[in-house]
């Protein structure tokens, strides 16, 4: 029998709006961030184990947990390893390049996978304080980045996988809407 009990996340999570008239560019970036960031945390609240790991829309083998995983990984390579200059190895083991090891979810704890998923976010936004300036600049497998095209990146990233996070909740339970 599937384990019924909600997994690691609040019923109904509080999101943040992001600010209509920001202070700076920076202020509106990081606002919308974790704007996306708490939208995601919105679309998985009140599902349990074996609903998270649900693969709603085949033959996509995309489900809500993969999307955490898969978004922790994105968060640590990113910022970690991209800006923060580190050599930080994928979380999930059996990690082979080109493969998506982090939508393998069969054998997924959702706990360690929404503690992960918070620690990465946690380590992004400390990455992003310590730098002075959106045109801050790292190198990285020979192409240069800006925190301001990573923080425009990630807003992306997120968009995008919470369009798809919209249509696993719905086809998991009905709920619909941000």
């Amino acid at each position: 029998m599937a384990d019924e009990t909600p997994v690691h996340m609040p019923r109904v999570p509080r999101r943040t709006e992001p600010p209509h008239t920001a202070p700076d560019e920076r202020a509106s970036l990081t606002a919308f961030l974790q704007y996306q960031r708490e939208t995601l945390a919105m679309k998985c609240a009140g599902l349990t184990a074996e609903q998270l790991k649900e693969r709603a829309v085949p033959p996509s083998d995309m489900s809500l947990l993969g999307l955490v995983r898969h978004l922790a990984e994105v968060e640590r390579s990113w910022f970690g390893n991209v800006m923060n200059g580190e050599a930080l190895r994928a979380d999930w083991s059996g990690r082979v390049p080109g493969e998506h090891a982090d939508f393998d979810v069969a054998d997924a704890d959702p706990d360690e996978a929404f503690e992960v998923w918070h620690a990465e976010c946690a380590r992004s936004r400390a990455v992003v304080d310590a730098l002075d300036s959106l045109d801050a600049t790292a190198d990285f497998r020979g192409d240069t980045y800006s925190l301001r095209y990573v923080l425009t990146h990630m807003i992306e990233e997120y968009a995008r996988h919470n369009g798809h996070a919209d249509l696993l909740r719905e086809r998991i339970d009905g709920v619909t809407g941000e």
